[in-house]
Parts: C-alpha cells; structure tokens; sequence
C-alpha cells in the first residue's frame, strides 16, 4: 500500500445546501451554493480553488462551477464512475492530486434534483436504458429487464434474498438499520427526516417495494449537494476549521463485478469489493476495526449495511444480523453508524453528506457526537465497483 498518502492531505472544508424534495432551482445553483459554502467554511475564497473532482453522473462540469463561483485557473479535473461509488473515491483522487502537487485546493462536489428533476430511480424500466448503451450497460440489460430486474430495488433484493438464505438474517434484521437511522435523523436538524423517529413495526408495516426490501429498506430520493474541500495537512493547519486528516483512501472492483448485478460469482450474498477497499484502508492508515470509533456506511438499501459490517472485520461472515441489534449501532453502542441520519433519514447526496459528517465527527461538531471521535470510516456506494475513506485527527495535534 501507499503509505505515503497517509495524512497528507485534510478536508479543510464543508458545504451543503438544505436537503428538500423540491429545491426549485438548477444542480448548477446548487452546486455553486455547495462549493461557496464549503470554501467559507474553510476560510478559503473562490480564487483559491485549481481543482474540481465530481462524478460522471454529475450534470455540472468542472469549468461551468468554475465560472459560477467566480474560480480562476484550473489545473486538475476529474471525474469517477459507478454513481454513488464514487463518493470517496471523489476525495482520494483530490488527495492524490494536492500530494502530488498538481493542485493546491481541490473541491468536490456532487449535486442532485433527484427528487423534483429527472428521478434517478422512476417508474419506467425504458427510462433507465441509457441512450447511448455501452458493452457494460448492454450485458447488464440483457440479462435482467426480460426477468422484471427493472430497478435498483430489485437488483439489490436478489442478492438480500441470498444472503438471507446464507445468513439466517431476516427483514427484521434489516429494520434494526432503518430504525437506528431514523433516530439519528430524528434529531438532526439538517435531516430530512428531522422529528420523525421510526419503530421496528413502523419498518415491518411498510409496504413490500420488492421482497424481501420494504419501503423503509430504501433510502430517499432528494435534491440537494455537497461539496468537500481538500487541501494539504499543512495548509489546513492555518485555515479556519479544525484539519481533518485523510488517513486513507481506497477504490475496489472484485472479480467478475457488475454494476449492480454481480449474480454470477460464486457467492452472490457478499460484497467482496468492499473487502477490497476494507483491506486497502486499514494497510494504508496502519489501523484496524478496533480503531474505528464511528463508521458511515453506504446505506441505499438496508441489507447492504450489514455485509458491509462484515467486509470490514467489525464482526465475523454472518454475524451482521446479531450485530445490529440492542442499540450497537446507535449512538452509545459500540459502533455508531450514521449519526447523521444517513441517506434514510437525512438525504440521499449519493454519500457525499455521510462524507460530511464524518468531518463533523472528527472535528467534535456533530448533532450527534461520538465521544472524542479520532477515527471515522466512510464507505460508498455498494453493488458497485466502489471506494472508502479512513478520516481522522491531525498526527502532531494541531487545529
């Protein structure tokens, strides 16, 4: 592993817009709102900015911010695949570019009007055949819209069902993840679901969306966007906020991946991609799961949480339906996932808020704080060839 990026680059900055299903303007406006408030909150100005990172599926590029928020010259651009996916590995390449010193500030930013715009996940099985397939694309569709594997929902309950059949985990299991990040939301201001705590029969009395996912299974859809800001550890040191140090980032891509529908691997019930980053960040960062004081988990759909929970040693292959029982995972248990709320409760930004709030955590900020919170793991999107962050203080503890 490359040791060498181990802390040395932090998130100096964070922006956000509110979290709404109707933001009644452009991606681009909120996007500009993002990066602007993210630079103030690192006491930086728009003229400091020479990098932009964001996702293909961003509707914004790089040079149209740029123009919005009044930025100059630019010397990094950069993009990263598989939709959610990208949520961290948006800030490894921004870290990689400040190490390298093609770039001084870097931001990244992902903006949405999932909710009021064009619906991300709507009802129509054509709308999600894209105009121009590529090979990845036509193998996908092939293979899964004759069978009514039209929607996300449907991709991800083939692969719940198996790891049920594996695990012995039940939909119950999967509710202890929504319920734990409604009460989370509940108390989040910022959360869309703010006030709204949710019961495990509330979970089991939502209607089925695709068996074995209830609709209390499946995140939000939302408009909004949230912008990171990223510059050396040394730099940080004398901007506004408290440096929140990159400890580790890592991508991953198992074998024979799929976007969505790796159904035909030996074993269809895990996320071994995640194992991938899992193994990445803990050699980059010298850490382990006992390190790991909070986590936010890529949360679209609950029964991904818990082979997540696996894939990175909090507890042994199938015990992820014990794990999440008795208030583990919430705040005062012994691993706090989401304290914000996560993308069930607070908004769907395609990780970037969870990105956020790990930033929060560390700086000791947070609505929902965890105790002198030195260390937060970040994953993203899951089902796909994906990323994760390890965040933690600055080493020779300053800011």
């Amino acid at each position: 592993m490359n040791r060498d990026l181990n802390n040395s680059a932090a998130i100096a900055g964070i922006g956000a817009t509110e979290f709404t299903k109707n933001a009644g303007r452009s991606e681009l406006a909120l996007a500009a709102e993002a990066v602007v408030a993210g630079l103030r909150d690192a006491g930086l100005t728009p003229a400091d900015v020479d990098g932009f990172v964001t996702y293909t599926s961003d509707p914004n590029s790089e040079i149209d911010v740029a123009r919005a928020i009044g930025a100059n010259d630019l010397t990094f651009f950069s993009r990263v695949h598989y939709g959610g996916g990208a949520a961290c590995a948006v800030v490894q390449q921004a870290a990689m570019a400040v190490h390298s010193g093609v770039a001084d500030v870097v931001v990244c930013y992902r903006a949405l009007r999932s909710r009021s715009g064009s619906r991300r996940f709507g009802n129509s099985a054509a709308a999600r055949v894209p105009a121009k397939p590529t090979t990845e694309t036509v193998n996908r569709w092939d293979w899964t819209l004759p069978f009514g594997l039209t929607t996300p929902a449907s991709w991800v309950a083939m692969q719940a069902r198996r790891y049920m059949h594996d695990t012995g985990a039940t939909s119950v299991d999967f509710g202890q993840v929504s319920v734990a990040a409604r009460k989370h939301a509940a108390t989040n201001p910022s959360a869309y679901f703010y006030n709204r705590p949710i019961t495990i029969e509330d979970h089991q009395r939502s209607k089925w969306i695709a068996e074995p996912l209830h609709l209390l299974d499946c995140c939000q859809e939302s408009d909004g966007a949230v912008a990171i800001v990223v510059t050396s550890l040394e730099r940080a040191r004398d901007l506004a906020q408290k440096p929140v140090a990159i400890a580790a980032g890592a991508q991953g891509a198992a074998h024979d991946q799929h976007t969505m529908v790796s159904y035909y691997r030996p074993d269809i019930g895990s996320l071994p991609e995640m194992g991938v980053v899992a193994r990445q960040l803990y050699a980059t960062a010298g850490l382990g799961p006992q390190d790991i004081d909070t986590a936010v988990i890529y949360d679209h759909f609950t029964p991904f949480v818990l082979p997540q929970l696996e894939e990175f040693g909090f507890c042994k292959p199938g015990e992820a339906k014990d794990f999440v029982h008795d208030g583990r995972i919430e705040l005062g248990g012994e691993l706090p996932i989401n304290t914000h709320g996560g993308q069930l409760g607070e908004a769907y930004v395609h990780g970037m808020n969870g990105v956020a709030e790990a930033v929060r955590q560390i700086r000791g900020t947070a609505v929902n704080q965890v105790p002198g919170a030195a260390h937060v793991l970040v994953t993203a999107g899951t089902g796909v060839p994906t990323s994760g962050l390890i965040l933690g203080q600055d080493p020779a503890g300053r800011g």
